[in-house]
């Protein structure tokens, strides 16, 4: 195994089947393990591939590394439900709110907040929403587009002015052939419905943040609308068990017709089919829908949020969005002046001032590309870099896990993870749970140095810090 270091934290590390672009500081490149690139080696085996890279969040996931962009041509190329992941859709969304964190001291409070959240937004995986004027065939056709008028932003009455719910996303809508939707059995609707505006469990949160400009990016967080101190919402969620069935049927499909071809790879969960076949065409169209189900679940968490808040602060209390986007997709993109298929499974979208695929709200400045920590550590909202072209503009989803759910539970104890929730103390990150065992296994114990991956990230060039996020509240499904 030859690596070749181009500097700026990024090297080139060359495998039997090809090379995969590594983006980490000396400290994270030296931990991450033998299987991280065994996975990079099997999937390199894929025909075609343009490039291959992992962000240093990397960890390894099923059939890939969570932490991956893979790219192939769209008119010659391969799509991998296993590159794309479990969790279709899977993303974040920031709500801005005019509080400052001196607002939010009282204990009190900020357990009003988490009790009132908790009354709109389900955090078991049993607990349903009751959106009984949504019709999800709308949703999942049109994504935000297919929501009743009453769950959207209204416009403040600009001619011509569109609802921010819309112009402040990544993607509003997804339009794909909706005849693929004939192939999804009837149980799903009905448990799509039952699960829309839901949390989820797992890595999933609602977090209540106070945000700290950086001073090299002071104008763009003003123009964002951003302010030293101010309190924000970050959401982190997917698209349930729509995308999650979905992944599953997919992953098994793709194993028969790669049987059927006589197609091989030693990763056993390792899937993919050209992009044309019709098993590549009907997996793309219905990965869209799951992408239209995640955008709206994570926009209706969002509103319910806001109620909350309205419930414990008045009723004219107001969370505009900053902005929503996916780490979990498989997505036509031009770059090079060719139409390709970008895989980012565990990384995010980060796109610089002026690229024409910026929403039109984003275009001057790029646009928000939010990055969560770990459960009591900081996020941070980032904005894309020009030379951020060399990884096809993809940075880190979040931390990344160093040590799987079983072995946090039996190395961690609950006493380290008060002390890092700061439990007793006058800044205590206070959580929905009355019992941390329920939620250890997310403890930051779990995770990887979140700092560490900015800097890896800033250091490479492919984006840099507008604010840091420090946890006040935070509300974890199970």
């Amino acid at each position: 195994m030859k690596t070749i270091n181009h500097g700026q934290h990024h090297r080139e590390v060359q495998l039997g089947s090809g090379s995969v672009h590594v983006f980490a500081n000396d400290e994270v490149f030296a931990s991450f393990g033998e299987r991280v690139y065994e996975m990079a080696e099997h999937n390199l085996r894929i025909p075609r591939n343009v490039y291959f890279s992992y962000t240093p969040d990397a960890h390894v996931g099923i059939g890939t590394c969570i932490g991956t962009t893979a790219v192939w041509n769209m008119h010659d190329g391969f799509v991998s439900p296993s590159i794309v992941g479990s969790d279709i859709g899977c993303g974040m969304r920031v709500h801005m709110t005019p509080l400052h964190r001196d607002d939010l001291q009282d204990k009190n409070l900020k357990r009003k907040l988490i009790e009132a959240i908790e009354a709109y937004v389900p955090t078991s995986e049993r607990g349903q929403t009751d959106f009984t004027d949504i019709s999800i065939e709308e949703v999942v056709k049109h994504g935000l587009n297919g929501l009743p008028a009453a769950y959207l932003a209204k416009p403040t009455g600009e001619p011509g002015e569109v609802s921010r719910s819309l112009t402040h996303v990544e993607k509003h809508t997804f339009a794909f052939d909706h005849a693929a939707l004939a192939h999804i059995p009837a149980k799903s609707w009905q448990r799509a419905w039952g699960q829309l505006g839901t949390l989820g469990g797992g890595n999933h949160f609602i977090e209540i943040q106070a945000i700290e400009i950086a001073e090299e990016n002071r104008e763009i967080a003003t123009e964002w609308g951003l302010f030293d101190g101010q309190v924000v919402i970050m959401i982190h969620s997917g698209s349930r068990a729509w995308g999650a069935t979905l992944g599953r049927d997919y992953t098994k499909s793709f194993k028969e017709a790669m049987f059927k071809w006589g197609i091989e790879n030693p990763e056993p969960n390792l899937v993919y089919a050209p992009i044309e076949t019709a098993e590549g065409q009907r997996y793309l169209n219905l990965m869209y829908s799951a992408l239209n189900y995640a955008v709206t679940n994570r926009h209706l968490i969002g509103y319910s949020v806001e109620r909350a808040f309205q419930d414990v602060l008045g009723k004219d209390f107001s969370t505009p969005v900053l902005y929503d986007l996916m780490h979990n997709y498989a997505l036509q993109e031009y770059h090079r002046n060719t139409p390709m298929l970008i895989h980012r499974k565990g990384a995010t979208k980060a796109l610089p001032a002026g690229h024409f695929q910026n929403p039109k709200a984003y275009k001057k400045t790029g646009h928000p590309a939010l990055i969560p920590g770990s459960m009591g550590t900081s996020s941070y909202i980032m904005v894309g870099a020009d030379s951020g072209a060399k990884n096809f503009y993809s940075i880190c989803h979040g931390a990344g896990r160093v040590r799987s759910r079983k072995a946090t539970k039996e190395i961690v104890t609950i006493d380290q993870f008060e002390r890092a929730l700061r439990v007793g103390e006058d800044d205590e990150i206070m959580v929905n749970h009355r019992s941390l065992a329920a939620i250890l296994d997310e403890c930051p114990q779990a995770y990887k140095d979140v700092d560490q991956i900015i800097d890896s990230v800033v250091g490479a060039k492919l984006a840099s810090v507008v604010a840091k996020c420090k946890p006040l509240i935070a509300i974890k499904g199970v």
